[in-house]
């Protein structure tokens, strides 16, 4: 069986990322989720995190930015076709269902309740998330530019 993502992901030494001269420098002191800035779904998923971090640890930056790209880029994902959001938390990065995990697990009640699906295995994760990420734009639908986030919490964007 392939090697998920996520096996991947943990392997790579504690905040790789800053080494590699294709991501720009940023400020990875707080949580920061990288998602697909057009994809209906992504950006609403972004939107719920945002509004329900009531101590407003997340930072966000659109898949699309340079930030997004490099990171992507580092991480080995396509750059284009996006398979996956990604978490970046305390060096270390998250993709797909463990990503959806780890971010509710940082929410309040009852949000975080739904980090129980960090227990499903990877292969079966991957299995129930990836039909989804595949057809997300034909059943949530596309933006034709990135999601413009409200002034709520613009601050917490890295462009």
């Amino acid at each position: 069986m392939d090697e998920s993502i996520q096996e991947r992901l943990a392997r790579l030494p504690a905040y790789a990322w800053r080494s590699d001269p294709a991501v720009p420098p940023f400020p990875d002191d707080r949580p920061l989720i990288v998602f697909d800035g057009v994809c209906v779904l992504c950006s609403g998923f972004a939107r719920f995190v945002a509004a329900r971090d009531r101590a407003g640890a997340f930072r966000f930056t659109a898949a699309q930015s340079p930030l997004g790209q490099g990171l992507y880029r580092h991480f080995g994902l396509d750059p284009v076709n996006y398979e996956t959001n990604l978490l970046l938390a305390e060096g270390r990065a998250f993709a797909k269902l463990s990503a959806f995990a780890e971010i509710v697990s940082r929410l309040g009640w009852p949000w975080q309740a739904g980090a129980v699906v960090g227990l499903v295995p990877a292969w079966l994760g991957d299995s129930l998330y990836d039909p989804i990420a595949r057809s997300r734009y034909r059943i949530f639908g596309q933006a034709s530019t990135c999601h413009r986030p409200d002034a709520t919490w613009r601050r917490r964007m890295i462009e």
